[in-house]
């Protein structure tokens, strides 16, 4: 098990490194570069030259990457330039990195606790109007694009009906007290339960958006693991045996049909990120998603960069801890 883990590790390790050379060398083919972005109106020729110069960018592409990868090792990123200008920029990562944290685990909670037993009872009626109408649900859920679903949600539950509030992840009028950065946690730890309460109302809408599309792939991996365990031999031994159909649901079934959903669950979590840009621009939530699009709008590439290497890392993580808990569950993984 631990040579197992090593060589996951070693292929992280690999993953990240690759990124980085990617992102160097993204960032320096972008018009303008990061000295136009730093000088913006005050740029001249000597000035971008002097600046040039100051951040070793006349020096050899080999040397500025080396460089790069000391200051990244380092967390020197140096300060914002739009999106808060002069905060550091891996600050402006810890701040907001709690909300989406908050808000993709909250989304994945819904869309494991939905798609799991949906997929589980679809596939044991399959064919039937109940089998029929989750999988056109589902394709529904994939085909919504994320945006426009959270235009929708916010116009009638928010708008309309005024059962939920239409953006932010609290309520300005609460004088909740900060702990970790996540609200509904620090509601908890403080037993401020009506913050607590305030900030889980705050995450319905935009949680509900997020996890259409992990809802919709879950159910369908689920179902259609269930409908080929549901056809191997062992089922029907144990069948033939006379179990009872709790145990072999239990025993045979749903530990076989979920060694891939395990799989499927992991690589949505770290494609929460890439929804919680949309996500959270609609929804003014404040988290990385929304720092990620603005940092693209406003060309603040020291907090562009935190935020893309940040998201590749959590991703890279949660990969390793799927392949883990998958060679847990089924050893044969380990020798492969």
């Amino acid at each position: 098990m631990l040579r197992f883990i090593l060589r996951r590790l070693l292929q992280m390790l690999v993953v990240v490194l690759v990124l980085s050379l990617l992102l160097f060398l993204w960032l320096r083919s972008l018009p303008g570069g990061t000295v136009s972005a730093l000088l913006g109106e005050r740029s001249t020729p000597e000035r971008a030259a002097a600046l040039s110069k100051a951040l070793g960018l006349d020096q050899p592409i080999w040397v500025q990457y080396w460089n790069y990868l000391g200051r990244v090792i380092h967390g020197e990123f140096g300060p914002s330039t739009g999106v808060l200008p002069g905060r550091d920029a891996v600050d402006i990562f810890i701040a907001r990195f709690p909300a989406t944290v908050e808000l993709s685990i909250f989304a994945i909670l819904l869309a494991v606790a939905i798609g799991i037993p949906l997929g589980y009872l679809s596939a044991r009626r399959k064919n039937t109007w109940f089998d029929n109408l989750s999988v056109i649900g589902s394709l529904i859920g994939v085909a919504v694009p994320v945006f426009f679903l959270a235009f929708l949600l916010k116009y009638w539950f928010a708008i309309q009906l005024g059962w939920l509030p239409v953006s932010g992840r609290q309520s300005t009028s609460l004088d909740a007290t900060r702990v970790t950065g996540f609200f509904v946690l620090d509601g908890v730890l403080t037993r401020e339960w009506d913050a607590a309460w305030d900030a889980l109302r705050h995450l319905i809408l935009p949680a509900l958006a997020l996890a259409t599309i992990p809802f919709a792939v879950v159910f369908r991996i689920t179902r259609a693991s269930v409908l080929d365990v549901l056809d191997e031999d062992f089922v029907r031994t144990a069948q033939s045996k006379g179990l009872t159909a709790r145990i072999i649901r239990g025993r045979h079934v749903l530990r076989n049909a979920l060694l891939p959903v395990v799989t499927t669950i992991g690589l949505q979590i770290g494609g929460l990120l890439a929804g919680a840009v949309l996500t959270e621009r609609v929804f003014s939530f404040g988290g990385i998603g929304e720092a990620l699009a603005m940092s693209f709008e406003l060309r603040d590439y020291p907090v562009l960069q935190v935020l893309i290497l940040a998201a590749a890392a959590v991703y890279v993580v949660v990969n390793l801890l799927v392949d883990i808990t998958y060679a847990i569950i089924d050893p044969r993984v380990r020798t492969r």
